[in-house]
């Protein structure tokens, strides 16, 4: 079994700035509480990452890439589906970040909460490299949720799009919104797979509406 010190000091860090950047966000999370987790000093992360900023940009590049592939992958599988065509493309984004929750070695659910906290919190380190990233997924998913919705044009499309994504991040990131307005709550799931139960009839409601602007 792999013990902390087994494990390179880069990796150490990596994970030591996931696990924080995920429940703290970026400028919640100091350095100190990195290099005590990491059990490196701060010469250390300048040496791999040359700042705190580097360091973040690391952890989210080592990630996104099994995120887009496999998402683009649950996509592809849409072509021989029988099934309501924008339920389909729905429950396609959410079965990826589903999959990749449970995936240790993808940076499990940890991931998917930073991935959905970067979404909501935008940091200026990701401005560009966030579409960069993401741009094919986009256009995609867009792509195919217009073929669906042919009774939308294309920039309602988009906006929808937009919302569905927002809607899926936040609700991943374990926000309690309802919180702010009162004590009790029954919304408060953390298991994954019940959040996107009660995600996907919401979205796909949402997305089939007649349309907002005159045709």
């Amino acid at each position: 079994m792999e013990t902390a010190k087994s494990i390179d000091a880069s990796t150490r860090i990596l994970n030591a700035a996931e696990q924080l950047f995920t429940e703290h966000g970026f400028n919640g999370t100091s350095m100190r509480q990195i290099t005590a987790i990491a059990q490196v000093n701060i010469a250390a992360v300048n040496y791999y990452f040359g700042s705190k900023d580097g360091l973040f940009q690391e952890v989210f590049e080592r990630r996104a890439e099994p995120f887009v592939r496999l998402s683009l992958s649950k996509l592809d599988e849409l072509a021989n589906a029988d099934d309501d065509p924008v339920e389909s493309v729905v429950q396609a984004f959410l079965a990826a970040a589903l999959e990749l929750s449970r995936h240790p070695e993808y940076g499990g659910l940890a991931f998917v909460k930073l991935l959905a906290r970067s979404y909501i919190e935008p940091n200026l380190i990701l401005k560009e490299q966030i579409p960069q990233r993401y741009g094919e997924l986009s256009r995609r998913y867009q792509a195919a949720l217009e073929r669906a919705l042919p009774h939308l044009s294309a920039r309602e499309v988009a906006w929808r799009f937009h919302f569905m994504t927002s809607v899926i991040f936040n609700a991943f990131a374990g926000n309690q919104v309802l919180r702010l307005f009162t004590a009790q709550t029954v919304v408060n799931a953390r298991d994954p797979q019940y959040v996107a139960d009660m995600l996907l009839p919401f979205l796909v409601a949402g997305l089939q509406c007649p349309a907002a602007e005159p045709g």
